[in-house]
């Protein structure tokens, strides 16, 4: 696929061109979605059908996780050279194949290879890069543009489960893992074909020396400053997952049945939508680096919840106040690349923060899974992304404190 020549972003940041082409953005971003979320949804069925434990029945995810963790950094590299509409055809692809092989599995281990390798490379496509393309078209909006763009993949979140447990419920895991594989095939390829126009990764004279100025004042190097970033990402993500991949088999543990839980999954990640929008427009007047710490603090808060009550209306409401508090984690990542490093880099950059992040949740479903298989409970789980979570507002606190005023300050 060859690209449309580049075009000066000046013309277009900020444009209703830039605002059409973020709404193929939220809706490739819910369509590649699919690959991160309906295994959850299909766990306790494919658990139920190899005969195996919780922990082993979460590999798959684990194994999805670092897929879609590696496959975000050579999306990112694919899409810096080449533009975003060529990984996400080739995500694409690589998503179809992956279901379908899915569905062929004889055992966990052939569900957790097609899981990582395929799907979760492919679906990463219409992450990680789509939210560094979309910081391109946009300046003075970036932080909302970013979230919104981010917001497709809670979008997915809250489509895909109830839609995944209805034919899992009455067709079986197999064909509904068909049957998704061809549709996201016939659909996403299209709708590719509408992101080919690439913008000049420059910025304008101001910007740039604003950006050099931020990096040369800077007591911590950009080096320094990824491998922060990348750390608080595991840490707010391993907290994050215990939630999202466990709360459909929590609920068929306490007997309100995996329906149920299916539910709060998707109204958990529909209130993420709100929040990722919401954290963007906080972020363009606060920052990246205090979003994310608010966030994080208000995602502790919500686990602590969790720890006290499990009635069924009390799981609907704090599945819904995790939403509202953690979905616009992942996107401030983006936002704090975007302020403090160079546009030829945001692709590889969001990349190694959304890999690291990635890696978070697989961590965290697994090892949620076998914390349950020990202890037969999910409440030393809760503790321990208690844990995690409080390693993610110390980094954040300590950059706050460190570079105080310098990380709140945005390019112009």
């Amino acid at each position: 696929m060859t690209p449309h020549a580049d075009i000066d972003s000046s013309s277009v940041a900020d444009s209703r061109a830039a605002w059409l082409r973020l709404s193929v953005a939220v809706l490739l971003a819910t369509l590649g979605g699919a690959g991160m979320w309906t295994y959850m949804v299909a766990l306790p069925a494919i658990q139920a059908d190899f005969g195996i434990g919780r922990g082993e029945a979460s590999l798959p995810f684990t194994f999805g996780m670092i897929g879609f963790a590696c496959g975000g950094v050579l999306m990112g590299k694919l899409a810096d050279r080449f533009g975003i509409a060529a990984p996400i055809a080739v995500g694409t692809l690589m998503l179809s194949a992956g279901y379908a092989l899915i569905a062929l599995a004889g055992n966990v281990w052939q569900v957790a290879l097609a899981q990582g390798l395929l799907v979760g490379i492919g679906c990463s496509a219409s992450f990680g890069p789509l939210m560094a393309d979309t910081s391109h078209w946009f300046v003075k909006r970036r932080g909302i543009a970013v979230s919104i763009a981010a917001a497709g993949n809670y979008l997915a979140g809250a489509i895909w489960p109830p839609v995944a447990q209805h034919f899992i419920a009455s067709n079986g895991w197999r064909p509904t893992h068909i049957g998704i594989g061809l549709f996201l095939l016939v659909v996403i390829l299209p709708l590719s074909l509408l992101m080919r126009r690439r913008i000049a990764h420059g910025e304008s004279r101001a910007a740039s020396a604003a950006l050099a100025k931020r990096q040369a004042e800077s007591p911590i190097s950009p080096g320094t400053l990824q491998t922060l970033l990348m750390l608080a990402g595991v840490g707010c993500c391993v907290a994050m997952s215990m939630p999202q991949v466990h709360i459909v088999a929590y609920c068929g543990d306490l007997g309100y049945g995996v329906a149920r839980g299916a539910e709060m999954l998707s109204l958990m990640l529909g209130c993420g939508v709100i929040s990722r929008v919401a954290s963007g427009y906080i972020a363009d007047r606060i920052g990246g680096v205090r979003t994310l710490l608010l966030g994080s603090v208000l995602q502790g808060v919500a686990l602590f919840l969790y720890l006290w009550f499990d009635g069924l209306v009390s799981l609907y409401v704090i599945s819904a106040l995790f939403g509202l508090f953690q979905g616009g984690l992942v996107p401030s990542y983006a936002i704090i690349v975007r302020e403090y490093f160079s546009p030829k880099e945001a692709g590889t950059r969001v990349g190694l923060c959304i890999m690291a992040t990635l890696l978070g949740m697989a961590l965290g479903g697994w090892m949620s899974g076998v914390i349950f298989d020990i202890t037969g409970s999910y409440r030393a789980a809760f503790l321990n992304g208690l844990g995690w979570n409080l390693l993610n507002v110390a980094i954040m606190t300590w950059l706050l404190v460190r570079n105080r005023p310098r990380l709140i300050l945005r390019t112009a």
